[in-house]
């Protein structure tokens, strides 16, 4: 068994000075970043949808996606802040399968790391330049915070990601919002375990340095639902989960208690349509309790240009799923203006 080192990649500050973010772009992050930390810290009485595609596989269409969403976040901006999904990283259980553009800029063609991770970041700065939007991604890998740091507004610690110890850790240095959603397993406790290591500061070794964090005040926790040992969803978005959640974050000490709901995966058991059904209970629970309307700050949902999802080896549709099914733009924008109404 042995390590064959391919290549050295270029450091976090070379690619930046290849593709700097430009001065405009940087006020619109600082400002991004505090309208949806003051919804974190309880201080904005507004509601964060994270939305797009399940991976961000062609800039194009992504960018596309995200400039159509722009004119919608003006329309309901008094309600909802939208937080595109931009997701270059796609976990694989196997290790098989599409791993997001970062590994392979071209879908079907071999791993490129130092293209991908150029393509991760001009896709990102394309997106906010012709949306004025922000966005989220899910940090896979937490070595490439340093390629993201300054053009993210929101970063997601995946299911099989949330009980390791370097993303928790690495999370504590963030000084944006961050989620930390539950196991595949379901267990709240894991999950609320990270947060605490989340939320409060370390000092430990990360790319070849010893650092010290502070601490994220606004790392909160996602529910995504999770899976039994048949292989069976389970989801926890309904009332009840949500009135569990609200009793458990109250048995620990953490700052600024929030949640965000994942309308897909293990709850929706990525039937697509049924986020629909889902964000619109979510949002009657938030209307009925205002224990649970404290906590849920938001919802994810994933979307794109064409709902539904093709696979690689044809890829012949534009602006549709080459991983897990999504909405399409009809729904996406049906729902977007609903769900101002129902808050």
């Amino acid at each position: 068994m042995s390590f064959e080192f391919i290549k050295k990649l270029p450091t976090p500050e070379e690619i930046k000075n290849e593709y700097p973010l430009p001065d405009n772009l940087k006020k619109i992050k600082q400002e991004r970043d505090k309208e949806i930390g003051d919804v974190i810290r309880s201080e904005s009485e507004k509601f964060l949808l994270i939305i797009g595609p399940c991976s961000a596989d062609s800039e194009d269409p992504v960018c596309e996606y995200i400039s159509k969403l722009a004119p919608l976040a003006e329309k309901v901006k008094d309600k909802l802040i939208i937080i595109p999904r931009i997701y270059t990283n796609k976990p694989r259980t196997t290790g098989e399968g599409y791993k997001g553009i970062v590994h392979q800029p071209d879908p079907e063609g071999k791993p490129d790391f130092t293209k991908g991770i150029m393509a991760m970041r001009k896709m990102h700065i394309r997106a906010i330049s012709e949306s004025g939007l922000t966005a989220a991604d899910e940090m896979l890998y937490p070595d490439n915070w340093g390629y993201v740091s300054d053009i993210l507004s929101y970063v997601a610690i995946g299911a099989r990601s949330v009980e390791d110890q370097q993303h928790r850790i690495v999370v504590s240095g963030f000084d944006v919002a961050s989620g930390m959603k539950n196991p595949t397993s379901g267990d709240l406790g894991v999950m609320l375990n990270s947060l605490v290591a989340a939320q409060n500061p370390h000092t430990f070794v990360y790319r070849g340095y010893e650092v010290k964090t502070s601490g994220n005040p606004l790392a909160h926790t996602i529910l995504r639902g999770s899976v039994n040992k048949h292989g069976n969803n389970i989801p926890n978005y309904h009332y009840e989960d949500l009135e569990l959640l609200c009793e458990k974050y109250n048995e620990r000490e953490l700052v600024n208690p929030a949640c965000i709901v994942d309308a897909n995966h293990s709850n929706s058991g990525k039937k697509y349509k049924e986020q629909i059904r889902i964000v619109k209970e979510v949002i009657h629970s938030k209307n009925h309790n205002k224990d649970i309307d404290k906590l849920v700050k938001g919802i994810m949902v994933e979307s794109y240009l064409e709902e539904g999802s093709q696979s690689i080896s044809d890829h012949m549709i534009y602006g549709k799923s080459i991983t897990d099914p999504c909405l399409g733009w009809a729904d996406t924008e049906r729902l977007i203006l609903e769900m101002a109404e129902l808050l």
